[in-house]
């Protein structure tokens, strides 16, 4: 346990993480960054009022600096969804943004970043610049090659671009070389394979970064801060390794113009999962690397990034002199309050990051940053946000203690509502409680556990073990009734019903719940036909590996993860492939064999070829949901106002759960 000290009239139990720092020039309140981000909330190069929401509501929160997105500087990237610092006519944009933030003793930070030959968006980027002429690894995408009068222009470019958002306000620039994009691109030896001054060894390879450096240096002075993200291992054989990194930090250290510097995990390659590491691995899994690597230049202030969700996290790393920053993205997508809650003691009203990446699907997707766990991402009151009073207060019934139904039931309560929730079960979560039992879905506890606590607050009355029948619910003599009860999945029509009645054939949820702890391990295959594709179904088949000899996903489309994002799909692979499951694609199962000799026969559909799968101990499946919202004609009959929430409203992921939940929450 780490002691209490006082920081103006608030004692923390984090002394370290919020105490204050010097960094090129300015002083930081404490050690608290927002890692750069996309955001989607760039329109035609202006910071709309969302962006500048998102922004100020964290600087408001507690961030001592924020790192934008990547900012638009350079002639051959003028994507009119990055800010505009190509020119002087961006600059009105530009001010507001810094005012708004740097107005809360925050530090603002523009990226300084581009693709180069990077995509992970469907197709080709037919614009991309590059090193050498060499395709990228997920999209083939081959840019045009730099010249190398072409490198120095585009240095110069960045360089009074920077002092354009110095003008605006900003306190200074973040260069992003991690993670395969550009910069990233000329410091490995595996795609940087130019002969000329800015290729062939180590020196050459940094003298890009280096160079851009110095130049922004000569272009903006001091007090200016100029960051660096690095590459860590990035996981491309022949590329950038623990020693090559090592490398790379001595030399642009030499510069003596770095104010700050982190390292990036992975590439713009099948590695790129790693820069979005989760629960199925451990807590700030590159800590220790990154303090080793920025061991070559101690007086460098070097941010812990990757993972990092608790504020005793971030506290261990500073106290323990592993970093001198802490920079979070995720955890500040999900509660913009999250160093000011950590700092006056109210972790418990954190809404925790659940490191699910759908933040970094909905922007790869072309749309604004959304959150699992938070339904008001950019709204103008975000940060130290309490629901306004219902105009009248009434009697709400929530039947179903799942994550729509909390939400629902804990903004009710605090608008004024008296609410009372009807659990069928004696445990909170519903199938999210499931999913959290299951490999890697620890972190989602926290939606539940959150909704559950400010319920709690609010003063929500909790009947568990309910049936929640008709007359359970009457009961409560509710005004209106808010059904939250589930769905099901739908059994697949190659089932007999036979064999649905002997429980040969179950549906995932029902076949796994007798899996979770279990040691037992049973000889044969388990069939998982899968018709789902998000991640509890890839979750509940790494437990089966446990219990069974194999584990063969069946699906009808060309591949699995489908619905998952391009990261998770990634570790998803790489985790089933790592414990030998069978993934059969573009395949449904036409006929179960009889019982004895316990086999499956499947088609392609495409082709119609069929093959036989044997030695089967089980099938199961996780297809289609269906409502489970029988009772809603049934209050109605009785007079009864009823809404529905979540999956008995339509089957739907864990994001639309919470932001229908905060919705209904916020009409009643």
């Amino acid at each position: 346990m780490f002691g209490t000290i006082c920081i103006g009239l608030a004692l923390t139990a984090y002394p370290n993480l919020f105490s204050s720092l010097e960094v090129g020039g300015f002083r930081l309140r404490n050690r608290v960054v927002h890692a750069a981000i996309v955001t989607r909330f760039v329109s035609g190069g202006e910071a709309t009022d969302r962006l500048i929401n998102y922004h100020e509501n964290r600087a408001l929160g507690g961030a001592s600096m924020i790192v934008t997105e990547p900012v638009a500087m350079i002639k051959a990237n003028r994507d009119p969804g990055r800010l505009r610092a190509y020119d002087g006519a961006g600059m009105d944009s530009l001010k507001r943004l810094a005012e708004a933030v740097e107005q809360h003793d925050c530090r603002l930070l523009g990226q300084v970043q581009d693709p180069g030959r990077a995509r992970h968006e469907v197709g080709r980027n037919d614009s991309a610049i590059g090193v050498s002429a060499l395709p990228d690894d997920l999209s083939w995408t081959v840019p045009h090659v730099l010249s190398t009068q072409e490198i120095w222009d585009v240095i110069e470019e960045w360089a009074r671009g920077c002092k354009r958002l110095k003008q605006a306000g900003f306190s200074g620039v973040e260069l992003s070389a991690g993670h395969g994009h550009l910069f990233h691109q000329f410091l490995s030896p595996w795609s940087n394979r130019r002969d000329d001054e800015f290729g062939g060894d180590l020196r050459g390879r940094t003298r890009f970064l280096r160079e851009l450096i110095r130049a922004i240096r000569a272009e903006c002075g001091r007090p200016f801060i100029i960051g660096t993200k690095l590459p860590g291992l990035d996981g491309v054989r022949e590329s950038i390794d623990l020693r090559e990194a090592s490398d790379i930090a001595t030399e642009i250290a030499s510069t003596d113009e770095v104010d700050y510097w982190t390292f990036a995990w992975g590439a713009h390659a099948n590695s790129l999962s790693t820069h979005l590491p989760n629960a199925h691995g451990e807590r700030a899994p590159y800590l220790q690397d990154i303090a080793r690597l920025a061991s070559v230049a101690p007086e460098i202030p070097c941010g812990a990034l990757g993972y990092i969700t608790h504020p005793n996290e971030g506290e261990y790393a500073v106290s323990e002199g592993l970093a001198q920053l802490v920079f979070l993205g995720r955890p500040l997508i999900t509660d913009a309050a999250w160093p000011e809650k950590a700092r006056t003691g109210k972790e418990s009203q954190i809404r925790y990051c659940v490191s699910c990446n759908t933040c970094w699907r909905s922007i790869i997707d072309g749309k604004r940053l959304e959150c699992d766990n938070n339904p008001r991402v950019a709204e103008p009151v975000e940060a130290f946000w309490q629901p306004p009073p219902a105009t009248a207060n009434k009697r709400i019934t929530v039947v179903g203690s799942g994550i729509a139904g909390l939400e629902t039931a804990w903004l009710a309560a605090a608008r004024g509502h008296t609410v009372t929730v009807l659990g069928r079960s004696g445990e909170l979560g519903g199938k999210t409680r499931l999913h959290a039992e299951l490999p890697g879905g620890e972190n989602l506890r926290s939606i539940y556990d959150y909704q559950y606590l400010a319920g709690k607050r609010f003063g929500v009355r909790f009947e568990l073990d309910s049936s929640g029948n008709v007359e359970d619910v009457l009961t409560t003599r509710p005004d209106e009734v808010v059904l939250a009860t589930g769905s099901c999945m739908l059994i697949p029509s190659f089932v007999p019903q036979e064999y649905v009645d002997k429980g040969f054939v179950e549906d995932l949820r029902t076949f796994i719940t007798s899996f979770i702890g279990r040691q037992a391990h049973e000889p044969g295959r388990v069939v998982l036909f899968d018709q789902d594709h998000t991640e509890m179904t890839y979750a509940a088949a790494e437990l089966l590996t446990e219990n069974f000899d194999v584990v063969t996903v069946v699906t009808p489309r060309e591949r699995i993860a489908a619905d998952c994002s391009l990261v998770n799909r990634q570790q998803i692979y790489q985790r089933l492939y790592e414990r030998g499951v069978e993934i059969v694609t573009s395949s449904v199962p036409v006929g179960l064999e009889d019982l004895e000799d316990t086999e499956l026969q499947l088609a392609n559909v495409y082709s119609g070829r069929e093959q036989i799968l044997g030695d089967i101990v089980a099938v199961t499946f996780s297809t289609a949901r269906t409502p489970l919202d029988q009772q809603r004609p049934l209050l109605e009959a009785k007079g009864l106002a009823v809404h529905t929430v979540g999956d008995c409203h339509a089957p739907r992921s864990v994001l639309a759960a919470t932001r229908q939940g905060y919705q209904l929450g916020m009409s009643l």
